[in-house]
């Protein structure tokens, strides 16, 4: 897998590819360092989302999807592997991957199971422009192919 690149600043889209964008974020930085993620939440509300960090400036985010993206991934992350796990290639395993790729299938993982408000396309390419904001390599596409599969396993009804 390709080194991680820092994130590109939402420099346009709208205030829910803003939320996906910092939940990926917030679920790598409590994977990465083992913080309580009402705590990330906290500051990244108050001191990332919409913010200018090191010159870029972030477009503002739906707080509220913001923090139901980050805590329901965390709780139902057990379920989100479960999902996961059994569509990678064998020889790629979810603890294999980079982190913020497991973020990244997680929380979109957490959108196609419990937000069945949002289409299943939705989902997928809003996932799929993160991961090109991180990668430059073949990760998109491991994210898109995952996705895709996940989407008709769970929502086979979108797909007619």
């Amino acid at each position: 897998m390709e080194e991680v690149k820092k994130p590109r600043a939402a420099k346009s889209g709208n205030k829910r590819s803003a939320s996906r964008l910092g939940a990926v974020q917030a679920l790598y930085q409590v994977e990465m360092t083992d913080i309580a993620p009402n705590v990330v939440v906290v500051e990244y509300v108050k001191h990332r989302l919409g913010q200018e960090i090191d010159g870029d400036t972030f477009l503002p985010a739906d707080a509220t999807l913001f923090e139901e993206l980050v805590q329901g991934t965390v709780a139902h992350r057990a379920e989100l592997d479960g999902l996961i796990i059994p569509v990678l290639a064998a020889d790629w395993p979810l603890e294999r991957l980079e982190m913020i790729l497991r973020a990244i299938l997680r929380v979109a993982s957490f959108e196609l199971a419990h937000r069945i408000d949002v289409p299943v396309k939705v989902v997928i390419t809003e996932y799929v422009d993160i991961a090109h904001a991180f990668f430059a390599g073949k990760e998109p596409g491991l994210i898109n192919g995952v996705l895709d599969k996940l989407g008709r396993q769970l929502r086979p009804t979108e797909w007619s």
